[in-house]
């Protein structure tokens, strides 16, 4: 698992290779960590910045709760919205959170002002400016 973490992009063969194992013996275990649910897959990581995606925005958003509706509502209306990354949903005064991208700042004021503000059921609305990452891991240390 630490080596599949460490170079997720690894045949098999090297992946066993590293592990000290036969490559039938990785490919089985992987097998398992894949039907246990795991592992989930393989991904692209994609650096939008270098796709010129230079603005990156975390939204905090508090749903109109009057409406047993809003939160399935709010999430296929943002579902749409192609520079939304990410939604996620929590418990507490923030109800979603909606990572966004956008070409430049006049990019994410259209897509603010037409896409976001249009969502349904939005009661409060707080932006937070991305300006460095400092930490992202998607992985324990096993």
């Amino acid at each position: 698992m630490r080596q599949l973490i460490a170079t997720p992009e690894a045949s098999t063969a090297d992946l066993a290779s590293r592990a000290g194992v036969t490559e039938a013996t990785c490919w089985r275990r992987l097998e398992r960590l894949r039907n246990a649910g795991i592992l989930r897959g393989q991904r692209a990581v994609i650096n939008w910045r270098a796709l010129g995606y230079e603005v990156e925005v975390s939204l905090r958003v508090t749903l109109d709760k009057t409406n047993p509706r809003a939160f399935d509502e709010f999430t296929a209306a943002a579902r749409l919205v192609p520079e939304v990354l990410e939604i996620q949903s929590f418990l507490g005064r923030v109800d979603m959170r909606l990572n966004v991208v956008a070409r430049d700042m006049a990019h994410y004021r259209d897509l603010y002002r037409d896409r976001i503000l249009a969502l349904p059921h939005i009661a409060d609305l707080e932006a937070l400016m991305h300006l460095s990452e400092i930490k992202s891991e998607e992985s324990l240390p096993l």
